[in-house]
């Protein structure tokens, strides 16, 4: 029965959507950036639920990532989807830089992260040679056409940041099945005790950093040549940040698809239906939003979901 709904959920993301809104690139534009939106979502998420790390600084991650694929595209000539992957290969290898920062707890750990994405930005303008500095770069290469479809349209890339978040998706899930998932979680009680007993925590947690790293890096990377243009001020942006944050915690970061969710969730009300009643005030009706899910169910919107139709599944069981 699961193996049926997944495949059914598979079909429908890969070939509905497309036949529904490949018609419609400005709708079918939206879909890309909340899916962007919902592949930081994760990796965050994934960070603070498995490492049990709160991070404000995943922008730093998505820019290094954006900018190593951008320059080994341009400069070296690498083919662009082995150019992704780079891109996250080198936001994971940034995020040894901020290793030290493992030693902090809660909001410091936070603080400090942040502070590596400025730096990260700080060093990006000022790289003029390899980055092209505040002007950025300009004419990435977009994605090619494989198969007769054009991955660097609106339909291309949707495919393209599916097969991302849904690998990254089941990496995920993965790893919080697996045994080291079971010492995260139990570290989350009392790390002291895990360390004790031989758990390598800080290993772990180090892990857990270069891989939500990872992540967000390739989809920064996507995001590069997706849209064929990259500055500093965007690239590191602290949107990276906030509302992959604000989505995670709406659709319910302590699930695997939650982040997902809660990101096609708020930024498709927001843009199609928010924005247009409210030109100048539509991200308040979003933060009302967020703040009633936040009262109403912690837990976020997908857990409320999932809950409800296992509630409905056990009446028409008992009818």
């Amino acid at each position: 029965m699961k193996h049926a709904i997944l495949g059914a959920a598979l079909l429908a993301a890969y070939v509905g959507v497309p036949l529904l809104f490949g018609g419609t690139p400005y709708v079918m534009g939206l879909i890309v950036a909340a899916l962007t939106i919902a592949g930081v979502a994760l990796a965050w998420a994934l960070l603070g639920n498995l490492g049990g790390m709160v991070s404000f600084g995943h922008a730093a991650f998505f820019g290094v990532g954006s900018y190593t694929s951008a320059v080994l595209s341009m400069k070296l000539g690498v083919p662009v989807f082995a150019a992704l992957l780079l891109g996250g290969l080198g936001a994971a290898v940034a995020s040894v830089a901020m290793l030290p920062a493992l030693r902090l707890r809660g909001p410091y750990f936070a603080l400090a992260i942040l502070a590596y994405a400025h730096i990260f930005q700080i060093l990006a303008t000022e790289m003029t040679p390899i980055t092209g500095g505040a002007g950025g770069l300009l004419s990435i290469p977009r994605f090619p056409t494989l198969f007769g479809l054009e991955f660097g349209g609106k339909t291309g890339g949707y495919v393209i940041i599916l097969t991302i978040i849904l690998l990254s998706a089941f990496a995920y899930d993965a790893v919080r099945r697996s045994a080291w998932g079971l010492a995260l979680k139990a570290m989350h009680d009392t790390e002291i005790a895990t360390r004790v007993i031989g758990v390598p925590s800080t290993h772990l947690k180090a892990a857990m950093l270069a891989l939500s790293a990872f992540i967000t890096g390739v989809v920064g990377a996507f995001n590069a040549h997706f849209i064929s243009f990259l500055e500093p001020d965007y690239a590191f942006s602290s949107t990276w940040t906030v509302l992959p944050i604000a989505a995670a915690i709406f659709g319910g970061y302590r699930t695997v698809w939650g982040p997902v969710v809660g990101a096609l969730v708020i930024y498709l009300l927001d843009q199609l239906v928010f924005k247009p009643i409210l030109p100048h005030g539509h991200q308040m009706v979003l933060g009302v939003l967020l703040c009633a899910m936040i009262l109403l169910s912690p837990g976020g919107l997908l857990p409320v979901l999932l809950r409800r139709r296992r509630s409905e599944g056990g009446r028409h069981a008992h009818a």
